[in-house]
């Protein structure tokens, strides 16, 4: 297994000290790259060292952590907060934020919540091997003959747009998570986020080439959360950003 990076971003000196002492970053197989005090700051390392994963407080100097993490177009990400304010969390759901923890967090808890992102994000990385597209998108799985399945795709093709998530998915299909979660991966190759985006930029890909909406318009009306997450996965599946596709002849 690699060494997944980490950038800690905290506001309370003796919390931040904390987590770089206490955590035992080398047993599981994580590295600190740096750490900050402020949301400035924050997004300045971010940008500078484009870790795997960020560990935020939610309310630092200068802005936020959730302004911080869509400006800095962070796809993984772990909050802590004194607050349970229910605006704050819906909008780290929507950002795609993996946990949201509440202080005083205990060690086992971050360590519990770091190594499931770890183990996510090795799944999906290991899933997307061989998923590359080219200029005319990327080809999904079309033989699909479970009906569970084919109701979360015609799902995914129906509201790609919006803010869905495997719950979601579960729902429709009338069974849980977890088996939902299997079940789309055995049938179709890849996991219901992968497919997801790959749904979303096969969208995206007309309205680069035959459009007048700017990037951020294109990344909102194809259902990404931020025009840097848009940029990120898109470079990610395609090998451009999408400017440079746009401008290829």
């Amino acid at each position: 297994m690699r060494t997944y990076s980490v950038v800690l971003v905290e506001d309370e000196t003796l919390i931040l000290q904390e987590l770089v002492l206490t955590i035992p970053w080398n047993d599981i197989n994580m590295k600190v790259l740096g750490t900050a005090e402020n949301g400035i700051d924050g997004e300045q390392l971010i940008k500078d060292t484009d870790p795997d994963i960020v560990v935020t407080d939610i309310r630092l100097p200068g802005k936020t952590g959730l302004e911080m993490l869509e400006d800095a177009a962070v796809e993984h990400g772990i909050i802590l907060s004194g607050y349970t304010d229910f605006q704050y969390m819906q909008k780290a759901i929507r950002l795609g934020v993996f946990d949201y923890l509440q202080k005083p967090v205990e060690n086992e808890e971050l360590i519990s919540s770091l190594e499931r992102l770890r183990d996510m994000i090795a799944e999906d990385e290991k899933s997307q091997e061989g998923i590359i597209g080219s200029g005319d998108g990327i080809s999904l799985p079309e033989d699909i003959h479970n009906h569970t399945i084919r109701l979360a795709i015609d799902f995914i093709h129906d509201h790609y747009a919006e803010n869905i998530g495997l719950q979601d998915i579960a729902a429709v299909a009338h069974v849980t998570e977890n088996y939902i979660s299997t079940l789309f991966r055995e049938e179709t190759g890849m996991n219901f986020l992968q497919y997801l985006s790959i749904v979303r930029i096969n969208n995206a890909l007309p309205l680069l080439k035959d459009s007048s909406m700017n990037i951020s318009e294109i990344a909102s009306s194809t259902g990404f959360p931020t025009p840097g997450y848009f940029t990120k996965i898109f470079r990610r599946f395609i090998g451009k950003t999408p400017t440079e596709y746009r401008n290829l002849p």
